[in-house]
């Protein structure tokens, strides 16, 4: 397993040698696991020598229940708000103390942007992130906010008061609204998403130039579809949102 997730969609490619250098195992050892999830079809070694992520292996997760229930649910609410704002939406998952876009719909001449699906992005400066971090119970908020936060832009809310104050609205009103704090290019619009025991499991935003006024006008919008894949995974109005 270490082996396998030295791979990440920022590293899809890599040698011998970098899986060496990422694991930290011996080179000898490396290079028999390696081989031995080339044989059972986990990892492909392609013509210059390098590895990537077998076609079994991503058969296999595609086979995950919450990623791809949410995937299949949300896509026609994905892209009917594509459709009408012509700008990038995404998906994201909580996993350990990041957030991961699990899926994405990109405008070709939208703002670019940091992450790509697969990627991960961090909670507290990140629209999909700070709705997870707030709703993801006391201990992972303290294990965010207990260490200093990276500094991305000069707009990025580094001081753990001002995010908790942030975070208190992100739970009573089930969104995030983010201004240049991942990139000064970038601003986004966020919303919860909850399954039918008003777990919150997920993430939708809509990410737009920074300094626009379609944020503000895209909010309703995400937050309509946002409660649209909500109810198709079970929720209903009169189930409280609770906490991890």
């Amino acid at each position: 397993m270490e082996v396998l997730f030295t791979f990440r969609y920022d590293r899809t490619r890599l040698s011998l040698a970098e899986v060496t250098h990422l694991t930290g195992m011996p080179h000898p050892t490396v290079r028999r696991l390696v081989m031995e999830l080339v044989d059972a079809g986990a990892l492909a070694r392609e013509e210059d020598g390098r590895f990537t992520v077998g076609v079994r292996l991503w058969q296999l997760g595609t086979l995950a229940p919450l990623t791809e229930s949410l995937r299949t649910v949300a896509q026609p609410f994905m892209e009917d708000l594509y459709t009408a704002l012509r700008q990038h939406v995404q998906l994201a998952i909580l996993d350990g103390q990041e957030a991961v876009i699990i899926e994405r719909l990109s405008a070709p001449r939208a703002v670019g942007l940091a992450s790509q699906v697969g990627g991960r992005l961090p909670l507290h400066c990140s629209g999909v992130g700070k709705i997870l971090l707030s709703h993801g119970g006391a201990e992972l908020i303290e294990g965010i906010t207990s260490r200093p936060l990276r500094r991305y832009t000069s707009r990025t809310v580094v001081d753990p008061v001002t995010l908790h104050e942030q975070l208190v609205v992100c739970r009573r009103t089930g969104t995030a609204t983010v201004q240049g704090e991942m990139t000064d290019e970038a601003d986004s619009v966020a919303t919860r998403i909850m399954d039918a025991n008003g777990h919150v499991v997920a993430a939708l935003s809509v990410v737009v130039r920074s300094g626009s006024v379609k944020h503000q006008s895209a909010l309703p919008s995400v937050v309509t579809c946002g409660l649209g894949i909500s109810r198709r995974l079970g929720w209903r109005p009169d189930i409280r949102i609770r906490k991890r």
